[in-house]
């Protein structure tokens, strides 16, 4: 077997932090802004954002929501009014103080103390306050309901430690909020966002997710319930993917949305939110990404299929490019996935096998690379970005099919793709979660002893509250773990539970996570 020599100067293995940080460089996902914790999302990285949104923005009008915008600024009363949230949000908000500007007679600018705002402004953090300004207004009666709206915006959130994608100052997301007459509608919509997170989580992004129900201590601020998807990322810690959140009455009777019933009587509305952000990139990059860059599972792929012409600087280029042309053409016309498929031709100056590795690092699912002698053959050569090398020579696993051959089959392929990064990720989060420890300390050495990467471990659980639970997320702490939440259909519980020594009434998943 000879050496494969990979494109990237990092391996996952030999440091997953840094890792990370180089696949998003080399795949020429995002950059550093300038302002601490906020990022430069770059064409290809965009892309897949847009993917994503679109795949998801379809999922959620196909329920009957409907989308809006509401202001980034909100007035710091609107957060007064619910005291559980503000706390909750206080240590993160960036808050506008001034509307002006002037000189400081130094050459710089200062706020102008004269024009101070009556009342400071806070940099939207989450919507709930505001949005429920305007289900007051829009909600009168009951046949007003159910009220779904969702947005997609940026939001600002102050994190002290940042990372690019997973935990940023300000981050891009969509946030559904909802208004129902009974607390039975308003589960059923928390239930249905939070499948249509887990589809597609799994669907679209080939992201193996855990749905369930998270403790007490994890809940939003504010909600009465939080349920989530929960991803396991190569190096085995988890990543909380998305959630979906039933507020019971609490937003509703501090905004005043409020509604006449059928019997005319007025009642408070029940409401949910649910959101999930580009922390997903995120999550993508930590499930697929290899030694040699980002893999794009082919349904979020801005291009799906790059082809590549050897090109000479000469006058034989012309046909190359014209035979190119007419195979972008015919794949385009092929579908995918229930899509027509997204084919680039790089006609960019440079060798093709620079260009073939600077694709194999932004993930592109498949290259195709036409030379003239597979232009005189007419085939050309296919490299599947999942399946990159041959192990028995260290080369790229090149194969040449007939050209009409591989359009006709191009679909297919993707779909086989998109389902191989699924299983192979799935294969891997399934292998590393641990059943059948009994007692807190076995837990702690499986995290403390159990490897580089020791996974999730599913315990019994006796579900604690108030000091009991802060006892509990204390010893949790203290190892740097966390209760990921407990899974939707899981396995029912036997035997006590390892916190408390309490009867068990459920299982959950404990990790370390991001």
């Amino acid at each position: 077997m000879s050496q494969i020599r990979h494109a990237l100067t990092v391996k996952r293995e030999d440091d997953f932090a840094k890792w990370y940080q180089e696949v998003i460089s080399a795949a020429e996902l995002a950059e550093e802004s300038g302002v601490r914790g906020c990022m430069v999302i770059k064409p290809w990285g965009y892309g897949i954002w847009e993917r994503i949104q679109r795949l998801m923005d379809d999922r959620i009008k196909a329920a009957g929501v409907q989308n809006c915008y509401f202001p980034l600024f909100i007035p710091l009363a609107n957060f007064t009014r619910e005291a559980e949230h503000v706390e909750g949000f206080a240590k993160e908000m960036a808050v506008v103080t001034h509307h002006r500007l002037i000189a400081d007679g130094k050459g710089g600018l200062i706020p102008d103390p004269a024009a101070r705002l009556e009342e400071p402004l806070v940099v939207r953090p989450t919507s709930e306050t505001i949005i429920g300004d305007a289900m007051a207004r829009w909600v009168q009666s009951w046949r007003d309901l159910p009220l779904l709206t969702n947005q997609w915006a940026n939001v600002v959130r102050w994190e002290m430690r940042t990372r690019m994608f997973l935990r940023t100052s300000e981050f891009l997301w969509q946030e559904g909020h909802t208004a129902h007459e009974t607390r039975e509608d308003a589960l059923a919509e928390t239930h249905r966002a939070l499948e249509m997170y887990r589809a597609c989580a799994e669907e679209d992004l080939a992201l193996p997710v855990i749905a369930g129900e998270k403790p007490e201590n994890e809940r939003f601020p504010g909600a009465v319930e939080t349920w989530s998807i929960e991803a396991m990322m190569q190096d085995g810690k988890a990543l909380q993917a998305g959630t979906s959140h039933y507020l019971g009455t609490n937003f509703a009777q501090a905004a005043g949305i409020r509604y006449q019933d059928r019997e005319g009587s007025q009642q408070f509305c029940h409401t949910t939110s649910w959101g999930v952000s580009t922390r997903l990139i995120g999550g993508v990059i930590m499930t697929h990404g290899d030694d040699d860059g980002l893999r794009v599972p082919p349904a979020i792929a801005p291009q799906q299929i790059i082809i590549l012409p050897m090109l000479r600087d000469a006058p034989e280029d012309a046909a190359l490019i014209a035979y190119c042309e007419e195979l972008r053409v015919m794949l385009a016309g092929q579908i995918g996935l229930g899509e027509k498929l997204r084919v680039l031709l790089d006609r960019s100056p440079g060798k093709v096998a620079a260009k073939r590795w600077n694709w194999v690092r932004k993930g592109a699912p498949v290259i195709l690379e036409v030379g003239p002698r597979d232009m005189a053959e007419g085939k050309v050569a296919v490299l599947r970005r999942d399946r990159l090398w041959n192990a028995a020579n260290g080369k790229p696993a090149m194969q040449f099919v007939p050209r009409e051959a591989f359009a006709a089959s191009a679909g297919a392929l993707l779909a086989d793709i998109q389902q191989a990064l699924y299983e192979e990720a799935r294969a891997r989060r399934d292998a590393n979660i641990t059943r059948g420890l009994t007692e807190w300390q076995a837990v702690v050495d499986h995290f403390e002893k159990g490897g580089k990467y020791p996974g999730w471990v599913e315990v019994e659980w006796s579900k604690p509250t108030g000091e009991t639970l802060e006892k509990v997320v204390e010893k949790l702490k203290a190892v740097k773990l966390t209760i990921r939440n407990v899974p939707r259909g899981g396995a029912p519980a036997r035997g006590a539970c390892i916190f408390t020594g309490e009867p068990a009434v459920e299982r959950i998943l404990v990790a370390r996570a991001y």
